[in-house]
C-alpha cells in the first residue's frame, strides 16, 4: 500500500477513535436529538447537532476555499441525481432509525458499550445496503435512478447564488456564512445548552472531524497516481463494506470508511471500559429484536438510495452545501417525524 494510502488508512481510524469516544461520552445522535426536542422538550442534543453542522460547513468551505479539497469531486455533487430516490431513501432511513432506536453511527458507539442490539443493527444494516448498491436489489435501484435521475444545471447552494449574478467566491463565502451563522445562534440561543459544556465540546469536536476527514482524503490523499475517495464521516456504505472486508479480506483494499468504522468501534469500546460505562444488554423480547432488524434493513436500503445518513448526509453532505443534500436530509427529517409523532408513530415497547 503507497504511504499515501497509508496515510489516510491511519488517519481513518483515528478520526474514527475520536468520533467513538465523542459519541459515546456525548449522546450524540440525530434520533436521540429528535427525540428529546420533539417528546420530551430537552433541545440540547439536536442544539449539539446544530453546532456540529454550523462548524462543519464552515471548516469544509474553508479548506475548498483555500484550495485544500475539491469538493466536486464527492458523491454530494455529482452531475446528476434522483430527487425522488434521494427523498424515499432519507424517508426510509429515517423512519428505519426510529425503530432501530438509533443510526448506523450510533449502533457502532452501542455496541463498544456492550449492546448486544447494536450488532444485529450493523450487521443487518451492512447486508441491506451491500444488497443494495451491488447485489439483488442493485439494479432495481439502477432502473429507478435511470428513469428518474436529472442533471440539474445548479448543484450546490453557493451555485445558486452565482445565477443571482454573484462571484464565485463571494457566494460560497455568503451561503456558509449565513448557515452556520442561523446554527450556531440557534445552538446557543438556549440558557441549558450554555452551561452544558459536555455538548458545546461534542457539537465542536464533531464538527471538525467532519472537516478533517475532507482534509485527509481531499488533500493529504490527492495522489494522481493512486487517489483516495474523497469522503469523510459517513456510515452506510462503510459499514457495508466494513463487513465484506471482514470476510473477504483477501483481494481487498484498506480505505478510510473501512478504517473509521473500525476506529469508532475501538473509541467506544476503550473509553466505555475507562470510564466503567461498559455493561452487556441484549432485547427483552421477540418483537423487540424484529423491530431492530425491520429498522436496521429500512436504514441500509434507505441510506444507499440517499447516498448517506444522519451523518453522511445530514453533517458531512450538508458540509459541502450540496443541494442533493437538503433533499435526502428532508426526507430523513420527515421519516423520523413520522416515526416519533402522528398515525405512523412507534409505539414505546412493553417491558418483559
Amino acid at each position: 500500500m503507497p504511504s499515501g494510502a497509508n496515510i489516510v488508512v491511519c488517519a481513518g481510524l483515528l478520526i474514527g477513535l475520536a468520533y467513538g469516544a465523542v459519541g459515546l461520552l456525548s449522546g450524540f445522535c440525530l434520533m436521540s436529538s429528535l427525540r428529546g426536542w420533539w417528546a420530551e422538550g430537552d433541545s440540547r442534543l439536536i442544539r449539539s447537532y446544530a453546532l456540529a453542522l454550523g462548524v462543519a460547513i464552515v471548516a469544509t468551505q474553508l479548506l475548498a476555499g483555500g484550495g485544500m479539497v475539491d469538493l466536486t469531486k464527492t458523491i454530494y455533487l455529482q452531475r446528476s441525481f434522483s430527487v425522488p430516490l434521494m427523498f424515499l431513501g432519507g424517508l426510509l432511513f429515517g423512519y428505519g432509525m426510529v425503530l432501530s432506536n438509533g443510526c448506523g453511527s450510533r449502533a457502532l458507539v452501542l455496541l463498544g458499550r456492550g449492546n448486544l442490539r447494536s450488532l444485529v443493527v450493523v450487521i443487518v444494516l451492512g447486508i441491506a445496503a451491500q444488497m443494495t448498491l451491488k447485489g439483488l436489489i442493485a439494479p432495481m435501484r439502477v432502473v429507478l435512478l435511470q428513469a428518474s435521475q436529472t442533471a440539474p444545471a445548479v448543484l450546490s447552494l453557493p451555485a445558486l447564488l452565482s445565477t443571482f449574478g454573484v462571484g464565485e467566491t463571494f457566494a460560497r463565502t455568503l451561503a456558509a456564512a449565513a448557515m452556520s451563522a442561523a446554527l450556531i445562534i440557534f445552538a446557543f440561543a438556549h440558557g441549558p445548552f450554555q452551561r452544558a459544556a459536555g455538548q458545546i465540546a461534542a457539537g465542536i469536536a464533531v464538527g471538525l472531524l467532519v472537516a478533517a476527514g475532507w482534509f485527509v482524503t481531499g488533500y493529504l490523499g490527492a495522489d494522481d497516481f493512486n487517489p483516495a475517495q474523497v469522503t469523510s464521516l459517513t456510515f452506510i456504505s462503510p459499514i457495508a463494506d466494513a463487513l465484506q472486508y471482514a470476510m473477504l479480506s483477501t483481494g481487498l483494499t484498506l480505505n478510510f470508511g473501512i478504517a473509521m468504522v473500525a476506529g469508532v468501534f475501538a473509541g467506544s469500546l476503550v473509553t466505555a471500559l475507562l470510564t466503567r460505562r461498559f455493561h452487556w444488554e441484549g432485547y427483552t423480547s421477540p418483537r423487540h429484536m424484529l423491530r431492530s432488524i425491520g429498522g436496521a434493513a429500512l436504514m441500509g436500503v434507505g441510506g444507499a438510495l440517499a447516498y448517506g445518513c444522519s451523518v453522511g448526509q445530514g453533517l458531512t453532505g450538508l458540509s459541502t452545501l450540496a443541494l442533493a443534500s437538503f433533499v435526502a436530509v428532508a426526507g430523513i427529517l420527515l421519516g423520523s417525524a413520522a416515526g416519533l409523532r402522528g398515525v405512523l408513530r412507534v409505539r414505546p415497547l412493553a417491558t418483559a
